[in-house]
């Protein structure tokens, strides 16, 4: 009752009691529910994740591989809704199948990216002096890696030497692995300059100190308290990190280079469909392409989103 008499004559004291701080993890939300095209691009990507997930609930992946010469090259219709073919393939059920495959690609790259580039970023800005040397230079070397010429080389020469691979219990083209190592392998030096920078700045903090004086491992310091605080980079970097690896997939795979057939891609569909462009069979690069740039402006506009919503600075404040 006290309480409540004071907070009638103390107004703002009622206003403070009434309200609860927010965490940083609801200040981010708030942020980034303020950015709509961020947020359009969150329920977008839920959508194409739910149709291609659970798509494959319903067409199996015998369905998407069936060929039917009789049928080739039909239009969409209400038995074909994508239309087939050139060999008589449901392209509605090869767009199912064929994205799990770009997304897993894309995936399990950029886990793989991620996890290089905080690694080396975090370890070389923590320890500094001769590991910091030796880790940039490293970093530096890889740099001047060509992705796509990696790519279309390992592609061609290792690639189609292996012949199908089991992966979570689906068959696919050895192709498949080649295209995720060299994708994860060569595009984490940007994050691991972003890395080092944050943990460079953070390791001079007073809570970093503290942890030490208390007698903490210096492992302990590392992922308890420095890397967690790069969070939102790493967030951010793995957001934008999946568009550029489903597009290399694409284009790579649309040069005959990366999925092979009878595996199915977003990719290699657009490369079957560039034959048959001139003859009218719209519907063989239009659905491909339409999932492709669909999937890739989704998740940038996600990763705007985030990236604005991460930033103590940015203009969207609650």
């Amino acid at each position: 009752m006290a309480t409540d008499i004071a907070s009638l004559d103390n107004p703002v004291l009622g206003l403070e009691s009434a309200s609860k701080p927010l965490t940083p993890g609801q200040l981010i939300w708030r942020r980034f529910l303020k950015h709509r095209m961020a947020v359009a691009g969150m329920i977008s990507f839920a959508c194409l994740l739910l149709f291609i997930l659970g798509g494959s609930l319903v067409v199996s992946k015998q369905q998407a591989n069936a060929v039917d010469l009789q049928v080739r090259l039909s239009a969409p219709s209400q038995e074909f809704l994508m239309g087939t073919d050139d060999t008589g393939r449901d392209i509605f059920a090869r767009i199912i199948h064929g994205g799990q495959i770009s997304l897993f690609v894309g995936a399990v790259s950029v886990i793989i990216s991620v996890t290089l580039g905080t690694l080396i970023g975090g370890l070389s800005g923590y320890f500094g002096g001769w590991v910091d040397t030796i880790l940039m230079r490293f970093t530096e070397s890889m740099l001047s890696n060509p992705q796509l010429f990696l790519l279309i080389v390992l592609g061609k020469f290792i690639g189609r030497n292996i012949t199908t691979i089991n992966i979570f219990g689906i068959t696919v083209s050895g192709s498949v692995l080649i295209v995720i190592c060299v994708i994860g392998l060569t595009s984490w030096m940007a994050l691991a300059r972003i890395v080092r920078a944050n943990v460079l700045s953070l390791k001079e903090l007073d809570y970093v100190s503290v942890s030490k004086s208390l007698g903490s491992s210096e492992l302990r310091i590392f992922f308890r308290h420095l890397i967690p605080n790069t969070m939102g980079v790493i967030i951010v970097a793995t957001t934008l990190g999946l568009a550029g690896s489903i597009l290399s997939e694409a284009y790579v795979s649309f040069l005959g280079l990366g999925i092979q057939p009878p595996t199915a891609s977003w990719g290699n569909m657009l490369t079957a469909a560039q034959t048959f462009v001139q003859q009218g069979s719209w519907w063989m690069w239009v659905f491909p392409s339409t999932f492709i740039v669909l999937t890739i402006l989704s998740v940038n506009l996600m990763g705007d989103g985030l990236r604005d919503a991460f930033d103590p600075r940015s203009n969207r404040h609650m």
